[in-house]
């Protein structure tokens, strides 16, 4: 891993330690009586603990290694099963699950239509018959990568035992409903700037559904991301019952 993969891993939690967009995963979590979940694109483990906090047997899949090693650090991390890869990497025990989630951005940074089709049927096989897929994207209508510039996306972070921090966005192209982006990170305690650059695929409610339908999902619901009203869209996707 690199150098700068490892140093952005380990502020995330720091500059994200709120995470209301969990609650509603939490919350359908409950109100699926899941027993048994898979997160794709688990990150730094903060879903997956919360849920093997609740007593939930937990498989959480990354591909980033540092994002990872943080996870496997932390309180409680024993009771979850890590996977270095991708959603076609996880099997064996304690699948099939009850619910499979991609929270955040996960489903986003899924940009090419192979690799977005390839995780539909992971998650298909990793689910139980009855079971739910769950997660959310931006709808394309809000442009909301119009405000992703430095005017409007510039914060100031005061981070425990890392110092003052500086980010923002830039947006470097908008194509085919992928936009990609520079994130610029300075660090005040020695001046070191990171500029990682990221793409985020903007589906369109349509074209979800149509991608759901074709990897033999239902969807059952589109939900209003309830800290973000207007402008993300949950997805509740079924894998039919058997018989």
């Amino acid at each position: 891993m690199s150098d700068q993969e490892t140093r952005l891993a380990q502020i995330y939690d720091l500059q994200w330690a709120e995470r209301p967009d969990l609650d509603v995963y939490v919350d359908l979590a409950a109100e699926f009586g899941a027993r048994t979940v898979l997160d794709i694109g688990c990150g730094t483990g903060t879903f997956a603990l919360r849920l093997a906090e609740l007593g939930l047997a937990v498989i959480g899949v990354d591909p980033s290694a540092a994002s990872l090693e943080i996870a496997r650090a932390k309180m409680g991390a024993g009771q979850v099963r890590w996977v270095h890869g991708v959603a076609s990497d996880v099997a064996g025990p304690p699948l099939p699950a009850d619910l499979v989630t991609m929270t955040a951005n996960v489903a986003q940074e899924i940009v090419a239509d192979e690799d977005w089709d390839a995780t539909l049927r992971s998650a298909w096989d990793c689910l139980r018959p009855g079971g739910y897929l769950v997660f959310e994207t931006r709808d394309p209508a809000r442009q909301a990568w119009l405000g992703w510039d430095r005017e409007h996306s510039c914060q100031r972070f005061d981070l425990p035992g890392v110092g003052g921090l500086e980010q923002w966005y830039e947006v470097t192209d908008v194509t085919g409903g992928v936009v990609t982006f520079s994130g610029t990170y300075v660090f005040e305690s020695d001046g070191v700037r990171l500029t990682p650059s990221s793409s985020l695929r903007f589906r369109s409610p349509d074209e979800v559904a149509a991608s759901l339908a074709a990897a033999g999902f239902e969807l059952a619901e589109v939900r209003d991301a309830p800290d973000r009203p207007g402008a993300e869209l949950v997805f509740l996707a079924r894998r039919p019952p058997a018989g």
